[in-house]
């Protein structure tokens, strides 16, 4: 029989260095981490379109598609057969004249996202639907709220706005509230307006605390057609090198009342996460990997860079290990497959 005192001496190895040992199988591989990624954490994003018959590829978005209301029922139903628990939705007015400086359309109860939750939530009671709330997709200049003459953003106007497209989604039916804008004060806003309307009992308010000005957003301007006709967003986006400023704006977002935040994009910013975990510590915190994050994973994988589900994986779970409980990601509906296997 070999002892400890004897194994040291031999080999003049510290016992305590040898780890392998611990996730030499699968199954013990998975138990070393601390967090596991679940079906119910994944949030799928839905671009639902004012065209009821509309199902159009979108080419810079792999795998995705604008929807129809009568397209999207029974895409929605195959995935919730698999365990989807969760979409946020995007509203892609394609009419013409469907656009003014205001964003009028946003909140018409004709509009596709009140259409598309009504419609939702009549054949999925249980299904919880989240609701981005800007009006980026809906304005005739392409920016996130109203502006003054000179371009710059009126932040009264904007969020008097954006609070009152909050509530109608409210009145519509979503659970969750997720203004996506980043102009000051608007979760304050919503949150007087939705306690004003006797809502706020039953909505959801999780906020886009910390969203980054920066180049991965361009599928998403494709399929939701909301790239800034003028300028850009970097005057009420945070600068990617802003750390500081972004944990400001978490504890903003706290004080006005945010059930919950968002941190945009994910991949490249998981101090922010981190950040957020500690300084949101008792909140849902959620990671949205943004349409340019998984383009640029499905161009590595077909050019044979990397196994295209390994690298899903591997990126979802650098999110929970920074200490995001929910994703909002493209790949859903794969993991729902892969989780199942």
């Amino acid at each position: 029989m070999v002892h400890q005192a004897e194994f040291l001496d031999s080999t003049g190895t510290d016992i305590s260095s040898v780890l392998a040992g611990g996730y030499a199988h699968p199954l013990s591989r998975e138990w070393q981490h601390e967090r596991q990624l679940t079906k119910n954490m994944f949030i799928y994003p839905l671009f639902v379109s004012d065209d009821p018959e509309e199902e159009t590829l979108i080419e810079s978005l792999p795998k995705q598609k604008r929807w129809g209301i009568n397209k999207l029922v029974p895409f929605v139903e195959s995935l919730i057969n698999k365990g989807l628990r969760a979409v946020i939705l995007f509203g892609v007015p394609m009419k013409d004249g469907s656009k003014d400086p205001v964003g009028t359309s946003a909140d018409d109860p004709e509009g596709p996202v009140i259409l598309a939750t009504k419609t939702l939530k009549a054949k999925f009671p249980d299904l919880f639907i989240m609701a981005d709330v800007c009006l980026c997709e809906y304005t005739s200049h392409g920016h996130c709220g109203v502006l003054y003459d000179d371009g710059s953003i009126n932040r009264e106007e904007s969020v008097r706005r954006i609070a009152a497209v909050a509530v109608n989604y409210a009145k519509a039916g979503v659970d969750c509230v997720a203004p996506s804008d980043m102009i000051d004060g608007r979760v304050r806003e919503i949150k007087l307006g939705l306690i004003q309307h006797q809502v706020a009992h039953k909505c959801f308010v999780m906020s886009y605390s910390a969203k980054f000005s920066g180049n991965l957003y361009g599928p998403f301007r494709d399929a939701a057609c909301s790239a800034p006709g003028q300028g850009d967003r970097r005057r009420y986006q945070l600068p990617s090198g802003g750390r500081g400023l972004a944990r400001r704006a978490l504890r903003r977002d706290l004080a006005e009342g945010t059930d919950g935040i968002i941190v945009k994009p994910s991949t490249f910013y998981l101090d922010v996460m981190a950040d957020a975990a500690e300084i949101c510590k008792d909140y849902p915190i959620c990671a949205y990997h943004v349409s340019g994050e998984y383009a640029m994973l499905y161009a590595a994988a077909e050019k044979n860079i990397c196994d295209l589900k390994t690298i899903a994986y591997e990126s979802h779970h650098g999110f929970v290990r920074a200490g995001a409980r929910l994703i909002i990601s493209y790949f859903t509906p794969d993991f729902l497959d892969w989780l199942s296997e």
